[in-house]
């Protein structure tokens, strides 16, 4: 028996200020809901720019509190107006000189459910993330929502296959990628590491990046979200690499069950042996 849902993601470019960013995300869940979907994700630090390509303290003002800080309750209002589960990648602060990466998760109805702080923070260049984040603490939470178990894993996260198994273990359905990452650094991973990941872990992948180039690096930002089915399939086409877009998809969440009987990577996992892989 089918189980579906329909879920989207919408990538997009730095418009110049984050109000106006924050009324373009707006729109597009206005969009998503009008098209019939039950939960969106956004784009990683989705109302800013990626800040990251330079270091520079005046970015922290883009910080603000989880779940009580103002752009988490104006999309809760929002969540609740459009029934809609959101998915915010947000810069987090919780005290000053603290700070995240992380996603807020709120349900259909407008609670907030909880956040994802980003676990694996990369400093190379182009992408100097440790100068404003710490590593995140939240170990790898799995969210019962309308739309679904809902799991978050940012951006540079996707290079580490722990965390994607241990969503799966928690009995996540569908996880949200969303990233920024750039044109000639890491496309020749963009469709191999996240569809390798669904099969992996047997669930949905929705992998978000941004479009275009910021005016405060050189790094050009290629879009191609899509979402990947766990027998790495896309789900549809994949999205522009040049234009803002909303990928609006339907997921049918009966299949985790099929591909799951078929191929029982869950029995024959060997916990027992994987001693060195925690050892530093």
């Amino acid at each position: 028996m089918s189980r579906v849902i329909r879920a989207a993601v919408f990538q997009t470019a730095w418009t110049g200020d984050k109000e106006s960013m924050i009324q373009v995300h707006e729109q597009a869940a206005r969009d998503a809901a009008a098209q019939g979907a039950h939960v969106l994700c956004f784009q990683e630090l989705f109302y800013g720019p990626y800040f990251c390509q330079v270091q520079d303290p005046a970015f922290y003002e883009y910080a603000e509190r989880i779940p009580d800080g103002p752009v988490v309750e104006r999309f809760q209002r929002l969540a609740r107006e459009l029934n809609l589960v959101l998915v915010l990648p947000m810069y987090e602060e919780e005290q000053p000189g603290v700070l995240y990466n992380t996603a807020a998760v709120i349900d259909a109805d407008g609670s907030y459910l909880g956040k994802y702080r980003k676990t694996h923070i990369p400093q190379v260049k182009g992408f100097w993330e440790k100068f404003y984040f710490r590593p995140g603490n939240s170990g790898w939470p799995v969210f019962d929502t309308k739309a679904g178990r809902i799991g978050v894993y940012i951006c540079y996260d996707r290079h580490f296959p722990e965390g994607w198994r241990a969503l799966g273990l928690a009995g996540a359905e569908v996880v949200f990628n969303p990233s920024a990452t750039s044109r000639g650094l890491s496309g020749y991973l963009w469709q191999l590491e996240q569809p390798a990941a669904a099969v992996a872990n047997e669930y949905f992948v929705g992998a978000i990046n941004r479009v275009g180039v910021e005016e405060y690096g050189d790094n050009d930002f290629y879009g191609t979200s899509y979402f990947v089915d766990p027998e790495a399939r896309f789900v549809g086409e994949v999205a522009s690499d040049k234009e803002t877009e909303l990928l609006v998809r339907d997921l049918d969440l009966a299949t985790l069950r099929e591909v799951r009987d078929r191929w029982q990577f869950y029995r024959d996992r060997a916990p027992g042996a994987y001693g060195p892989l925690t050892t530093p």
